[in-house]
């Protein structure tokens, strides 16, 4: 061998030598327990946390950044990992207020210890199987005790130019790629390839400000942004969980629509008994209005009425007072009656009030012997406005009350420990009219956060309702109402938003309301695409509810009845549009296995109650 050779040789025994001494970076992982969906964990080559997200094997998510900025230090760079651990988690929560009876709660969970400069911070990862969680968590600091988050650095690096439903608060929905993306987009953020169906959303947020996802740097990505503040810690403080759910449809995206609500910690004891979901009418503001109210709700079989706005003064100034009732309403008539007949009382209260009044005003309104709030107007967009809310949240189920929380907030699971909390806003509702596409969007989007208040306006006699120059002149046909109280959940469900009882007077056509609980013991979401239609079955009991919606344009399909019991027999009680406007009823009979023919007009839909025979 020539001394040429010898050397040549040589170099590549060395390079060798050199590229195997380079320690690679150490990856943490977690998988799910069906295997299928993982996150990995490691330390760059710039010293950056960054993590990423597989399902089937493939990404989902690419390499993206994790941490914040606490102060002036960038927790999450120049960063080293001190130590990690995993565990198991298998739960079967009870759950009478839902979609189903039971939530499954089944994860494995990565805790990663790390340190950038000075700072302390933990990262904890929660692997579902097709979710995946992560928060992270600030230990006593060396030293300080407090610190300000000015700035979360977490971002979603998406594989493909992903379209996203943009939207904030009560707006409508914008789908846009995410390479145009010009606007912030909440949480719960929807997002598809046509292959992939993605939701970003957010969980236990007692105490943070209102994040927002943005435009990141990098191409295909989002990145966390704060929309009005930042966010004041101590120790032992805690962000919000940020999720990532994936299905291979869209409908398969509501397999998760419970995850906020098992990522929150349970409430301290059984759900109270005094804790009732049902179906409510708002009442006008006077005495006689609440009484025909009651009446109407106890021949309708809801369970409540609401005294909205205005039953105490003007709701914004500061000097309404939420302990006086207006001349035009005696109360304590207006609450007994309801008690005789087996219908509480709700009473609005705005946020000038609310933060005036909240401590006066809840024993005052048990002695009163109301049923439950509604707050209004609140701030569900600074850390000051959300930790306020989760306190009265507490105060509300402290002393016995239901709650509805109104405007923009939304859900991010903490009903799991404060049950009374049965629905909130957060949503555009039916009273700003929106139209079919919006009406087939809302299911895969915002009700994957949780219940939301739609307050429905189903049409009535009543001539302000019917006015053509208002925004009350509904977008969509009346059996799209009736399947709308089907598709979409909320335990406590407002019903005839506009109009009075006496506007009420097809018995025909609100008889489907009148039947329709508010709460399930079994869910079905049988086929929909974003925006396009949408079909949804529910149990109680003995009994199904089919809602089906279409956008936009017409829709046919049809409706597999496999979740019927094997060898029994039904009745199956169908409310469709008619061609004048009105609801026209037919009965067939049905059994498991059989195919429902679905053919529906554009922004039409169609509502089914399924009886056993017995």
């Amino acid at each position: 061998m020539t001394a040429k050779i010898y050397q040549i040789v040589w170099i590549v025994l060395l390079a060798t030598s050199l590229a195997t001494a380079v320690p690679k970076p150490t990856t943490y992982h977690a998988s799910s327990p069906d295997g299928k969906t993982r996150i990995e964990v490691s330390v760059n080559d710039q010293k950056v946390l960054t993590y990423r997200i597989l399902f089937a094997g493939e990404p989902v998510l690419n390499w993206s950044a994790l941490g914040f900025q606490l102060n002036t230090t960038a927790a999450g760079q120049q960063v080293v990992v001190k130590k990690s651990g995993q565990r198991a988690h298998n739960e079967q929560i009870p759950w009478p207020l839902g979609e189903n009876d039971v939530i499954t709660n089944t994860y494995n969970e990565l805790t990663l210890d790390c340190q950038s400069g000075t700072v302390l911070f933990q990262v904890v990862a929660r692997v579902f199987d097709g979710s995946v969680a992560f928060r992270y968590g600030l230990p006593k600091q060396k030293d300080s005790e407090t610190g300000l988050i000015r700035a979360e650095q977490t971002t979603f690096a998406l594989t493909d130019n992903y379209t996203i439903y943009q939207y904030n608060e009560e707006s409508v929905f914008t789908p846009t790629t995410i390479g145009e993306l010009q606007k912030t987009c909440d949480f719960p953020a929807t997002l598809t390839n046509g292959r992939l169906f993605l939701s970003i959303g957010e969980a236990d947020n007692p105490n943070y400000t209102k994040p927002v996802l943005t435009k990141g740097t990098v191409a295909n990505s989002l990145a966390v942004a704060f929309e009005k503040d930042s966010v004041k810690t101590t120790a032992g403080f805690r962000t919000p969980w940020r999720t990532i759910s994936v299905a291979t449809s869209a409908i398969g995206l509501h397999a998760f629509s419970d995850l906020p609500l098992r990522l929150c910690p349970p409430t301290a004891q059984a759900i109270p008994g005094w804790i009732k979901p049902g179906k409510l009418i708002r009442s006008s503001l006077t005495t006689q209005g609440g009484l025909n109210c009651i009446d109407f709700a106890a021949k309708h079989d809801f369970q409540y009425i609401m005294f909205d706005a205005g039953w105490y003064g003007s709701e914004f100034r500061t000097t309404s007072d939420p302990t006086q009732v207006i001349p035009a309403i005696d109360m304590p008539k207006v609450i007994q009656y309801g008690k005789e007949k087996g219908i509480g009382v709700i009473l609005y209260v705005n946020r000038v009030g609310l933060r005036a009044r909240l401590d006066d005003i809840l024993p005052l309104y048990k002695k009163w012997g109301i049923a439950g709030l509604k707050f209004g107007f609140v701030d569900g967009l600074t850390q000051e406005g959300i930790t306020w809310l989760a306190g009265a949240i507490k105060k509300v189920y402290d002393y016995g009350f239901i709650l509805d929380i109104h405007d923009n907030y939304k859900p991010t699971g903490l009903s799991r420990t404060f049950p009374n909390l049965l629905t909130q806003e957060g949503i555009r509702g039916n009273e700003n009219n929106p139209d079919a596409f919006h009406n087939t969007v809302l299911p895969f989007t915002r009700f994957l956060a949780g219940a939301a208040d739609y307050t429905f306006c189903y049409p009535n006699t009543n001539r302000y309702f019917s006015d053509n120059l208002l925004k009350t002149k509904l977008q969509v046909s009346k059996g799209q109402q009736l399947a709308l109280s089907v598709v979409y959940f909320s335990p406590l469900q407002a019903i005839f938003w506009y109009g009075n009882p006496t506007d009420y007077n097809d018995e025909g056509e609100i008889e489907f309301f009148r039947r329709v609980p508010t709460v399930w013991n079994e869910s079905h979401y049988l086929t929909g695409e974003i925006g396009k239609h949408i079909s949804v079955a529910r149990r109680r009991g003995k009994t199904w509810y089919i809602g089906s919606a279409a956008g936009l344009s017409d829709w046919t399909g049809s409706l597999p009845l496999l979740f019927l019991a094997p060898g029994k027999s039904y009745q199956a009680t169908l409310y469709e549009d008619d061609q004048t406007g009105g609801i026209q009823k037919r009965v067939v009979a049905v059994k498991q296995g059989d195919t429902l023919p679905v053919s529906l007009k554009a922004k039409g839909g169609q509502a089914i109650i399924i009886d056993e025979i017995n």
